[in-house]
């Protein structure tokens, strides 16, 4: 069993130089002043960012880390299950203020950037954003379809889309409008499934949507909405998400395997090679054009276009759950990975 005793996004990311499997810790070990402002929260209403400075290198911010965010400042979000923090370099920040309809601290499921700078949050309470220092809180009661969001993304036209365990909806900034995708399955080999869910949202770089969901891939541009898993012949109802390499070409992961989609074909190029079990999660791109996943919740593998290789954690290969890889915007070599403790 693996301990982790700093935050786990940043204290134990991975540094990957290569398909090789070599890997460092990077330790970040400068001395953060303590500092706290607290400030009287009001449901459903701007409040000023309140914040918690954390001083010493054994406080972690969570044990389970759902997803991470790097804004177009550099600025690395944390969405975890003790709410959401920021990292700007120099100083790791818990941001009080998201809060649910009765006052609590929530689960972060996903975080998204707007046209604006202005940082989206998607929670297990409703959604939430944060414009400089201000944060606003969204219901139910405010017109949202579903206080149980798994996923928020932004367009180019900066609206807002949420997936919920109740399908799809959009936020203009003053009105919420629903989005109608087909009823699917539920998941029964997951805690919390429903026929309406909806894991991940996305635009590529055409501005096309594509909707990840329990009744497959739907893509959605000039108001048109496709069915993708139909068309392409992915062969499973359980899509995760979808990734966009820097070549345009689409990459999609569903319980039954890794898809390649190029004119709108689909190539599950998993199938027989590797146990998929839960299926595939999440997928980054290294600076180069490795494809990276996470199969089964807990192995690594790489696909250089050609074969798959496996990276192993440990000597047996069973590490923590993955939620989430992403690479930085530097450039440089390097993926970072991060995980709930077991």
């Amino acid at each position: 069993m693996i301990k982790i005793n700093f935050f786990t996004a940043i204290a134990l990311s991975l540094i990957i130089n290569s398909c090789s499997g070599q890997k460092s810790k990077n330790e970040i070990k400068e001395s953060i002043s303590s500092d706290k402002k607290l400030e009287k929260n009001k449901p459903n209403t701007s409040n000023s960012e309140n914040f918690l400075f954390y001083s010493e290198i054994n406080n972690q911010i969570s044990q389970v880390v759902r997803t991470i965010f790097q804004d177009s400042k550099g600025i690395i979000w944390f969405g975890t299950q003790n709410g959401a923090f920021k990292f700007d370099g120099n100083s790791l920040i818990h941001i009080d203020s998201i809060k649910n309809e009765s006052g609590k601290g929530v689960t972060i499921k996903d975080i998204a950037e707007d046209k604006d700078g202005i940082i989206w949050f998607g929670h297990e309470g409703g959604i939430s954003s944060i414009d400089k220092k201000v944060v606003t809180n969204y219901y139910e009661s405010d017109g949202l379809i579903s206080n149980d969001v798994w996923c928020i993304t932004t367009d180019k036209s900066n609206q807002v889309w949420i997936g919920t365990i109740q399908g799809v909806c959009k936020f203009d900034g003053k009105n919420f409008t629903s989005f109608e995708l087909p009823q699917g399955e539920i998941d029964s080999t997951l805690g919390i499934s429903s026929a309406k869910m909806v894991h991940s949202i996305f635009e590529d770089s055409k501005g096309t949507l594509w909707f990840s969901s329990n009744a497959g891939l739907f893509s959605y541009a000039n108001n048109s909405l496709l069915n993708v898993s139909e068309a392409a012949g992915i062969q499973s109802n359980f899509v995760n998400e979808v990734f966009e390499d820097k070549n345009g070409e689409l990459w999609v992961s569903t319980k039954n395997g890794l898809y390649s989609l190029i004119d709108n074909k689909a190539k599950n190029i998993t199938k027989g090679k590797i146990e998929t079990g839960k299926g595939i999660g999440s997928i980054a791109e290294d600076k180069d054009g490795n494809i990276w996943f996470v199969s089964n919740q807990h192995y690594l593998f790489i696909y250089d276009g050609n074969e798959l290789i496996e990276y192993k954690k440990s000597d047996d290969n069973k590490g923590p759950v993955v939620f989430q890889i992403l690479k930085d915007k530097d450039n440089e070599t390097l993926v970072r990975w991060f995980w709930r403790c077991l």
